[in-house]
């Protein structure tokens, strides 16, 4: 009976990741002990604060001495900041790896108290003595910078107070840290046998790929065995939860901010009304969705459709699989359009050492992109060979690395850090353009079809998903500033109203998937979701405009990945061509799903 069972397909240990196949993290620091020298220095940079305290107003010179050593202290704590986070999610559960990031963030919380002085003392300079000073060369390199921060005079507090505050980020991120231990570390959901009969071990990272098995026993299964462990922690997630979104209210309470939401959206300078509209229009666009799920339950030849019936192919013969290699000449090939330039750099960094290749144990779920001014755009993925949903996701990641080195270069440092707002447009165009090029390629019906399904999900999981999960945070987030508790129970009914709502009357909705919004992570960044939405509702129209094969639309968006934060996300994205202030291009994008689906009922 023994020679029967197959071993269980466990993720490897770190250690016997091959070296190839993981990043080369030397143009931050060669190795750990280069980090502990770095970080000791950094640590003796923090006492120097203390000479410019109370001087700032005194002259323009002083003040220009002050931020050119904030800086350049920042700059360095950036690249430390990085290394230890990489490091970190390479295996969750390493101690000295654990320990190199609790080191950072305790120095870290050290700086950020010892410079705390700065806003308060800058904003104390009278308005017509500090916009004098705005016109000297000595602080033209700081104007930017200065100009936003005389934004945020209603909420900045005292120094005294911003002292206390800056104390407290040592802690504040907790809740967030110990839902990644949890389940990324500690949450063990045991194996599955695909529909091949080979045993898989479910974790974070393969949930996902497990529900794009044919078998729906298989399916049923990974969906139920998952959610039987954050059932099992349920109330432990909820109290994180809560936790991170009653710290939101207080910070932005704290900022005399009327909510957390407008908090989030003052930094970017975003309007409500883009919030409100991106809402308003996925609602309104509900029915086209649900006519979807129908669809998909009529081609899979259901009598129910369930959440787990949501990532299979339609089309499974059409499944291909891609080597690391043929995954990542396929995406350089399909952005060509973006230049030589673009190409040649990005294929030397996939095939080199940016990015962090294969799922190990105890690695951070997911994928991300994490690069730094000084150092190479790096790329976490779990990458699986069996689905082209991570051929996505490797075009979608190089999209925010090369982001990253053309802001870089183009950029001063202060005005280099792109905001998450354009960020996800960068990202979500290169999928879009690699969707076009998988069409144009397609040589039969059904291999267009399985295309047309692939950018129908796209959209479903990115703008209607996405804008599901924020109205939820901002559902969530009022309770919590109304003074209500959020309890499991209450989040498990709000979260199940918008399931019922997004999914429609003809969807088998299990109760397990109420414990939905206990595994997002990006909850723990407070409306932060909301981006993916108008990112890719943003980069839809300026893929069609670049495809299209006009110069100055080129031109125009090269120029878009060179702004960094050089202006407000908005007036990047109108220079760029598109203008969410408007409710149009998220309309546009709905539509175009609408189309998406007729043509794909047309073709089946």
């Amino acid at each position: 009976m023994g020679d029967e069972i197959q071993a269980v397909q466990s993720l490897p240990a770190r250690s016997d990741v091959l070296i190839a196949d993981t990043w080369d993290l030397s143009s931050l620091f060669p190795t750990d002990i280069q980090w502990e020298a770095a970080l000791a220095h950094w640590e003796q940079r923090i006492p120097g604060y203390a000479a410019f305290a109370g001087t700032l107003g005194s002259k323009p010179e002083r003040l220009a001495e002050c931020l050119a050593y904030d800086t350049a202290v920042d700059r360095e704590g950036e690249k430390l900041h990085s290394y230890a986070h990489l490091r970190a999610s390479e295996d969750q559960a390493a101690p000295e790896a654990q320990r190199m990031a609790g080191r950072f963030q305790h120095v870290s919380s050290l700086a950020s108290e010892a410079a705390s002085f700065i806003p308060p003392e800058i904003l104390a300079i009278p308005p017509e003595t500090l916009g004098s000073w705005l016109e000297l060369p000595m602080i033209a390199p700081y104007r930017l910078l200065l100009e936003r921060l005389v934004r945020t005079r209603p909420h900045v507090l005292s120094e005294p107070e911003e002292k206390l505050l800056a104390m407290q980020g040592m802690f504040s991120g907790t809740a967030g840290k110990v839902f990644r231990q949890l389940t990324d570390a500690d949450m063990k959901f045991g194996s599955v046998a695909t529909g091949t009969g080979e045993q898989v071990e479910l974790s974070n990272a393969t949930f996902v790929t497990l529900l794009h098995d044919a078998s729906r026993d298989v399916r049923r299964k990974t969906f139920h065995q998952f959610y039987d462990q954050y059932q099992a922690h349920a109330n432990t997630l909820a109290a994180t939860l809560a936790g991170s979104f009653e710290r939101d209210a207080y910070a932005a309470k704290v900022r005399r901010y009327s909510s957390a939401v407008e908090a989030a959206l003052f930094s970017d300078n975003v309007p409500m009304a883009v919030y409100d509209q991106l809402i308003t229009a996925v609602r309104t666009h509900l029915p086209v969705v649900h006519r979807y799920y129908d669809l998909r339950k009529r081609l899979l030849g259901l009598e129910q459709i369930h959440h787990y019936d949501c990532y299979v192919p339609l089309l499974p013969e059409l499944e291909q699989k891609h080597t690391w290699n043929e995954a990542v000449a396929l995406v350089v090939e399909s952005l060509a359009v973006l230049g030589q330039d673009y190409g040649r750099r990005l294929q030397q960094g996939l095939l080199g050492r940016w990015c962090d290749r294969y799922p190990n144990a105890g690695k951070h779920s997911g994928a991300f992109s994490s690069g730094t001014y000084d150092s190479d755009p790096y790329i976490l993925m779990n990458f699986q060979e069996e689905t082209i949903e991570h051929v996505f996701t490797l075009a979608h990641e190089a999209g925010h690395s090369m982001h990253t080195r053309y802001s870089a270069e183009a950029q001063p440092y202060l005005s280099a850090r792109y905001t998450i707002f354009v960020a996800e447009v960068a990202s979500t165009f290169n999928e879009q353009l690699l969707a076009q090029f998988l069409l144009k390629r397609a040589t039969s019906p059904k291999e267009r079809a399985a295309i047309l399904v692939r950018e129908i999900d796209s959209i479903r999981s990115t703008i209607v998903r996405q804008t599901m999960f924020a109205e939820f945070e901002r559902r969530a987030h009022a309770f919590v500033e109304a003074g209500e508790p959020l309890t499991l129970e209450r989040i498990r009914g709000v979260y199940r109203e918008l399931l019922d709502a997004y999914f429609g009357p003809n969807f088998t909705v299990d109760k397990q998937l109420e414990l939905e919004c206990l595994r997002i992570p990006h909850f723990y960044n407070a409306f932060y979701v909301y981006k993916y939405a108008t990112g890719l509702s943003a980069a839809i129209a300026l893929a069609k405009k670049v495809a299209a094969g006009g110069p100055q639309s080129l031109e125009d968006y090269r120029r878009f990945l060179q702004g960094g934060c050089s202006k407000w996300p908005l007036d990047l994205l109108r220079d760029a061509g598109v203008d969410l202030e408007k409710p149009e291009p998220v309309a546009t994008a709905l539509s175009h799903f609408g189309v998406l689906v007729e043509e794909l009922e047309a073709l089946l």
